[in-house]
């Protein structure tokens, strides 16, 4: 087995390096503000319930219409939507890549946003959407038109989403959804909600859960608390729905099969987030390595010091261990589809999410008070990265499923 990385994906890497310090570095350096010690204060209206300022939406747009226009930003799409069909494997080396870098315009995943897009809902748009869904939304979703949040998780339902209280009920040719989302992200910019619904079947039941693809103009739609948290702005909102009608053309896959469409979600962003906390805590990893050659107290360089050697050489090994997991994962994704290695999935993203948690913590005790302060990035990658041990299916769910699969196989043996 070739463990060297493709020379054409090794070239692309220095093609984006290229990219970012000619066209993002210089737009970030114009708006700076919104990345030294001001940057939280800065992206955060705190007089309009936290969330993000319209100037800071407007930069990353900019961002990603430069990197769109130079052709980065769909990368990992097929070629018939604007993409150059990036390998999963390809994109956890570029998403690894662009994290390496540390904080920056080129890869603010606060709000998933970087020169080589992640894109779940296009792929799930391919996968379950109809000819005429397509027609509108794919377009619609590169030229602002179109703009979809995502309604899962509820006020009593986070990872038991096989319970859901929101229901859609049959009246006629139309749908009428009625209940209340939580964390319903991006419903401020939003055109329409992804909402899943049970609209059968028994709580519990995997089957009989609805997805529908709800106008958030469409009465009895409300938003509600926007919920500040560890890291912001927020744009996390309650969404309450009173009577909701919708028609059939608004239903998004199958009758009774949404959560297809919400494992093509998860297990995308999962192995994504995977390569960026990857890269996330080997820039943690590398900048308290080079403050620890630098500084000399008591008159001799700090590297020197087994206390100070010993934790971060165990970060750089379980960062070595990670990176050839998440790379054979990724590629088996590509050979043999998600679900055949959904354990593996799951391992690398709790493992590398709680790594850069680990190493972010690390850098800030190596660099002592200077580390804790907003003039270093190591409290905003903390604060941004810890949010992953719990979206996209919490740690303890993702080892749950890890066990799933190593007792279900010994059960059927």
């Amino acid at each position: 087995m070739d463990f060297d990385l493709p020379t054409e994906l090794t070239d692309y890497l220095g093609a984006l390096d290229r990219f970012i310090e000619a066209e993002i570095a210089p737009l970030e350096a114009e708006n700076i503000e919104y990345f030294d010690h001001r940057r939280e204060h800065a992206r955060t209206d705190w007089d309009n319930g936290g969330l993000p300022r319209p100037e800071w939406e407007a930069l990353l747009g900019e961002m990603m219409r430069r990197a769109d226009a130079a052709g980065h930003l769909r990368y990992g799409l097929p070629e018939a939507v604007g993409g150059r069909g990036g390998s999963n494997l390809d994109m956890a080396v570029i998403r690894e890549h662009l994290a390496t870098r540390g904080l920056g315009l080129h890869n603010d995943l606060q709000n998933e946003t970087s020169v080589v897009g992640n894109f779940p809902f296009i792929l799930m748009m391919l996968a379950k959407g109809t000819d005429a869904q397509r027609a509108e939304f794919i377009d619609g979703a590169f030229d602002g038109t179109h703009l979809v949040a995502f309604g899962l998780t509820e006020p009593e339902h986070g990872s038991d989403a096989t319970f859901l209280d929101t229901t859609a009920v049959r009246d006629s040719d139309e749908w009428v959804i009625s209940g209340t989302k939580r964390f319903n992200t991006g419903m401020h910019r939003a055109t329409h909600d992804m909402v899943f619904a049970r609209t059968g079947g028994e709580a519990g039941d995997a089957d009989g859960i609805t997805c529908f693809l709800v106008p958030t103009e469409t009465p009895g739609v409300e938003i509600g608390t926007y919920w500040w948290t560890f890291n912001m702005p927020t744009d996390h909102p309650d969404v309450h729905f009173t009577d909701v009608r919708v028609g059939d053309d608004a239903v998004f896959g199958d009758v009774g099969r949404g959560l297809e469409l919400a494992n093509i979600f998860v297990h995308e962003n999962r192995i994504r987030q995977a390569a960026s906390s990857l890269g996330a805590a080997q820039y943690c990893i590398d900048e308290a390595a080079k403050y620890a050659s630098a500084r000399a107290p008591f008159g001799r360089p700090l590297w020197k010091n087994q206390a100070i050697q010993f934790p971060l050489a165990e970060l750089q090994t379980e960062a070595a261990m990670l990176r050839a997991l998440i790379r054979q994962t990724a590629w088996r994704m590509d050979r043999h589809g998600a679900m055949d290695v959904t354990d593996a999935v799951s391992m690398c993203n709790y493992r590398a999410n709680r790594l850069v948690c680990n190493a972010a913590d690390q850098a800030m005790q190596t660099c002592g008070g200077m580390g804790y302060t907003r003039h270093m990035p190591f409290e905003h990658i903390y604060r941004h990265h810890r949010r992953y041990r719990i979206t996209e299916g919490s740690e303890e769910i993702q080892i749950r499923r890890v066990a799933g699969v190593m007792f279900g196989k010994r059960a059927k043996r």
